[in-house]
């Protein structure tokens, strides 16, 4: 006689999660982008909790239009501090292609808005291409380069403009109202700065160009054995960068009511520090645009929630300086546990 084999019902077993699932839910928290990303998101409710206006329609508006610039900057600012360079100039190349868009809408008020775009992004690329050729044929690090540049091009902003400054009335309605004007929300200006955002993330990952900026920036020498053209690549880094700080230059002469000799002094330092605090690592090698676009995202929210429960700007800086610091030391941190695991892993295939 045959005993019967007990059998545990399939509908009581516990279900494992697919193996594809098992995989990307935890890699979320792994991110570089994602403490940052927490971070704004814990800073937007409280603030909302202590003022509901922070979260209304033309709060938000406000936020979005007050990083757009800031967030572009950060995407052109990345490609070269991945490549383990850094361009300081971009602030006095904003100025500069501002007071040039207003010089062109007073001398040219009927002239195209696009034809002004595209003229204000290739002066920024002629001025991002005088950096690039002073660091790729010098030899020289670029904090030296393009520190110098930054005075140089100021220099020039000064002498063109003197005491003239453009008001929003020099400029044509349809110019401004770029500013204004949204689709489906979100400020037209706005738009143009997410349009930036993905195409940069999808040549820095998605091609093979994109890809050897990290590789240059981990190991210039390394990647010049492998055959990869180091200086074609920076050149290109503040070329784009350039390019990208002239389109900020348009657009900031359209969302602000003036622009003059001092306009977009100080920005650079700012700029910086969004990519660093999302994520990119000052030495190069690592970090996303997408993370340099939310740590920009995060550094005007900071601003715009610290003045929105009146805290003195005093204190507001200190706590951007404070959250660089803590970047700082989070990407090093996890710099170090990242080599000590990859020592592991080679010595257990030893």
């Amino acid at each position: 006689m045959s005993t019967p084999t007990a059998q545990t019902p399939a509908a009581k077993q516990p279900r494992a999660l697919p193996l594809r699932r098992q995989r990307q839910f935890p890699n979320v928290f792994r991110l570089r982008e994602f403490p940052v990303t927490a971070a704004l998101a814990v800073l937007v409710v409280a603030t909302a909790v202590v003022n509901p206006l922070f979260l209304s329609p033309q709060g938000l508006k406000d936020l979005m239009l007050n990083a757009t610039v800031m967030v572009i900057l950060a995407v052109g600012q990345t490609m070269v501090i991945v490549t383990r360079n850094v361009d300081l100039s971009v602030g006095s190349i904003l100025g500069l292609v501002a007071f040039g868009t207003g010089a062109v809408f007073a001398g040219a008020p009927d002239m195209p808005i696009l034809a002004v775009v595209l003229l204000g992004m290739a002066f920024g690329s002629v001025l991002g291409l005088f950096n690039g050729l002073l660091v790729t044929l010098a030899k020289v690090p670029a904090l030296v380069i393009t520190l110098g540049t930054l005075y140089i091009y100021r220099g020039v902003n000064n002498a063109w403009a003197g005491g003239t400054q453009y008001f929003a009335g020099d400029r044509p309605e349809a110019f401004g109202a770029l500013s204004v004007d949204t689709f489906l929300g979100i400020p037209m200006i706005t738009l143009v700065a997410i349009a930036v955002v993905i195409t940069a993330a999808v040549f820095m990952s998605g091609t093979r160009s994109g890809r050897d900026f990290y590789a240059v920036g981990s190991d210039p020498e390394a990647a010049r054995l492998f055959g990869i053209p180091a200086s074609k690549r920076i050149l290109t880094a503040f070329l784009v960068n350039g390019a990208l700080a002239g389109l900020a230059g348009v657009l900031y002469a359209s969302r602000f009511n003036a622009v003059g000799a001092t306009t977009g002094s100080g920005l650079e330092l700012d700029v910086v520090a969004a990519a660093v605090v999302g994520g990119v690592a000052i030495f190069g090698g690592s970090g996303t645009v997408v993370g340099a676009a939310i740590g920009a995202l995060l550094l005007n929210t900071i601003t715009s929630s610290l003045t929105a429960i009146r805290v003195d700007k005093f204190w507001q800086q200190a706590v951007v300086g404070t959250l660089i610091l803590a970047a700082i030391l989070i990407d090093r941190l996890a710099g170090l546990r990242r080599a000590r695991n990859l020592r592991e892993k080679e010595g257990r295939n030893v």
